[in-house]
This record gives structure tokens, sequence and C-alpha cells, in this order.
């Protein structure tokens, strides 16, 4: 087993080509574990993605008293214990780097007739919880958190009420938290968004069997529900096949398909921009999988032009915007992103950790409260970055390297694991410069 700390190191790429398949929607994976676990019957899912994050999730549910089987990678087979069946634990349970695992626990916990105590490690430890804690609150949940933040201890025995609650913030996670803890309170559930979020929750909550009545900006549903066992095939994930869209968009000669990605339309914001600034990105053989929509993308590489990204647009590509960053740094022309606060608060502080990582290797960026100006047209060096524990930095930092004039070494890559697992081999199989070492 390797030890000491994970490094990049990238050269010039080759024009990417080839048809590939990105690892399994992370989001959906989450779910599936949860909901199947909470179900009456037993549950395949397949395309599960087999990395740290969803990985923590289902360990937490085996203490949980569930029994989950991996027949092969990428497949689980759930038998779930109903509504009521969870067991409690006298271990901390540990969602590692996984916020989702633990918003959306937070509401599922807060009804539950045992105590539970989440935790996760350095980096998940100083993400805010207060958005989710609050709202619990006015349910009845009891959750204490030193400064809104993890540790997170639930205390047993709370009657839930349901809630009319409008979302200071858009966040897909604190919604799914509020839903969670409505299948257990008494009445209507109803939660409101700013901003329409991903519905992967009640999409799904559907599938199980769930009464949900959901439309962009809006969802409802009443407690005392039970879920039915069903099978999930998990999509691949729009998020990991983003950092393609941008590779080949921005390499020259580059020619690649990526395979069956998941096209919910609260997911694809950087499609839509990519778009707009003069990336050729074709959508083909769309289909519905796992009541999901998917297709593949052919993208090929163009000259980008900067944009002013819709503030509307925001939401869609929440976790995209390290990639396009990069795209932004190619582009002729300069690229504005306004109303994008939410990515202060992600595994590190997105806004300063991209910015801080391509100026470091030539790039001029404006950082502002809410966004950046990236001015377009600037050649990249090689250098060092630092991920700062951010899986997201670490990739989007991979591609700026394969344009930089020189090697980009990027540390601090481990958690790359959480959502990507085999990154560096699928990327040099298509033509990608990277490689990956030990330190320390």
């Amino acid at each position: 087993m390797s030890t000491g700390r994970l490094q990049f190191v990238t050269a010039a790429a080759s024009p990417l080509r080839g048809r590939i398949r990105v690892p399994g929607d992370k989001s959906i994976s989450h779910r599936a574990i949860m909901f199947a676990s909470l179900a009456d019957g037993v549950s395949r899912i397949t395309g599960f993605l087999e990395g740290e994050d969803t990985l923590a999730t289902a360990a937490l549910f085996h203490a949980a008293a569930v029994e989950i089987y991996a027949p092969s990678a990428g497949e689980r087979v759930v038998h779930g214990v109903g509504i009521d069946g969870l067991r409690g634990t006298d271990a901390t349970l540990d969602c590692g780097n996984a916020g989702t695992a633990m918003r959306l626990l937070a509401g599922l916990l807060a009804a539950q007739p045992f105590d539970s105590t989440l935790t996760g490690d350095v980096s998940l430890s100083k993400r805010p919880m207060r958005r989710v804690i609050e709202p619990l609150a006015s349910m009845g949940a009891r959750i204490d958190a030193e400064g809104g933040l993890p540790p997170l201890h639930l205390r047993s025995g709370q009657r839930l009420l349901a809630i009319d609650y409008t979302l200071p913030v858009a966040s897909a996670q604190v919604k799914s938290a509020l839903l969670l803890a409505g299948l257990y309170a008494e009445g209507e559930t109803i939660v409101r968004e700013p901003h329409p979020t991903r519905d992967y929750t009640e999409s799904m909550l559907r599938q199980f069997g769930v009464v949900i009545d959901y439309a962009p900006g809006h969802a409802t549903l009443r407690g005392g529900q039970r879920l039915r066992a069903c099978d999930i095939d998990v999509p691949a994930d729009f998020s990991s096949a983003a950092f393609f869209l941008v590779a080949a968009s921005i390499i020259p000669g580059s020619d690649l398909v990526l395979e069956a990605v998941g096209m919910n339309p609260r997911r694809t914001g950087l499609l839509a921009t990519l778009r707009d600034m003069g990336a050729d990105i074709r959508v083909e053989r769309e289909a519905m999988q796992g009541g999901e929509s998917v297709a593949d993308l052919r993208v090929r590489h163009a000259r980008l032009h900067g944009i002013e990204v819709p503030v509307t647009r925001v939401p869609d590509m929440i976790d995209e915007f390290p990639a396009l960053f990069v795209a932004a740094t190619a582009a002729e022309g300069d690229t504005i992103v306004r109303g994008a606060a939410e990515l202060r608060v992600k595994e590190s502080d997105r806004l300063a950790t991209m910015s801080a990582a391509l100026r470091a290797l030539g790039a001029r960026i404006d950082e502002t409260d809410d966004g950046a100006t990236v001015y377009g047209g600037t050649a990249l060096t090689g250098g060092r970055v630092h991920a700062h524990g951010d899986h997201r930095i670490a990739m989007s930092s991979a591609i700026a390297g394969q344009l930089a004039s020189a090697a980009v070494i990027i540390d601090d890559c481990d958690n790359v694991a959480t959502s990507f697992p085999g990154f560096v081999e699928l990327t040099t199989s298509i033509g990608f410069g990277l490689t990956a070492r030990h330190i320390g």
C-alpha cells in the first residue's frame, strides 16, 4: 500500500481521442444506497461509483444494520430494512469527505430513536452546517454542533413536525435533508428554493414509491410514507465528464466521445456555457437510464471566447466552475462569473484556491466576493500549485497543465479518489500527459 501524500505531475498532452465512460454519478450513488437501505425489500444498484465518498456512505448504512453486498465492481445489492429499521451504534459515523452524506444523514438521523454523531475528515470538518441544522431544528430536531461545524451530535426521541420552508441559499443537499426528515414528520413538508437545484432526491424517491409533488424550485411530500425496493442504474457523472468537455475543447486536435453521461438539466449548466463560448459539443444517443436522461457527448477542439456567465445558470454548474476557469484562460477575451459565493464553502474556498492555482501558472484573474473575471489568451507556464485537498481543484489543475509550457506539479491530490477513482489511468489512455506519485 502506498504511503505519503499524492502529487500529480503534468506534461503536454497529445490530442485527446477515443470513447470513454467516466465513473458513475456521485450524487445518485449516495442517494441510491440511502433510499435502498430505507426501502422494504431488496434493491440492486448498477453503475455505482466506487469512490471513497460513496463507499463511506455504504459503510455508514452497513453500521446501521443494513446488509449491502458487492457482487462485482459498480454493483450493489441492498437488503432494505424499511423506514423504521435502522439501528443505532455507539461508534461515531465517519462521512469522510462527503458533504452530501453528512447533510442528508442529518435529516434522516434527526428522527431516529437513537443518538448519532456524524464526523468527517479535516476538509469536511470546516464546512458550514448551520444551513441544514437550523431548518431541521425548526422541525423539532436536536442537533449540537460547535460553531455550526462538524461533528454533528443528533439527539434521539424527537417528534418532528412538517414545515413550509424557503431556502435562503439554493442547495440540493439541504433540500434533500429536509425531504428525508419530512418522511418522518407529521404533516406535509414543503421546500421552496430561490433557484431550482438538481432534483435527484425527488426523482429517486418517486422511483421508490414515495408520493412527492415537485417542480423546479418546489417539492412537497407528506410524512409516514414507506419506500418500496427497486433497481437503480446510475448514469456516468456529468461533473466527472466536465473535465473532459473542457480538456477536449481546449487541446488542439481533440475528438472525444463521453458515453452515457447523465443529462439532468439541473446539472448541465457547464454544457450550455461552453457552447455559449463556442465549444463544439454534440449530444448523441439520448436515452433514459434509471429514471434519468443520458446521452453520449462528442466534443472536439474549438476556439473559445469569453462570456459573462448568466447568474441564473450558476446553481446548475456549481461544481464545474474550477474546470470552467481553465477553459476561460484558454479563451479569447474575458469570462465573468457572478453570483457564485457558494464556491467559498465547498471542499475548499474554490474561488480563492482555483484563482491562486491558475495565477501560479501565469493566468490573470481578478477575484470578487461572489465570482471572478478571468482574462483569456494568456499562455500558461509551468509551476507548482496546491489543491488543498479538493478533488475538483486537483483535476482542473491537471487540465491546465496540459496547455502549460513546462511541467505543473500539483500537491495534495489524495481526495481525487473521493469522486474519480482511476482518474490518472483514464486520462492517460486518451492522451493526457499526467503521472501520479506519493511523496513524504
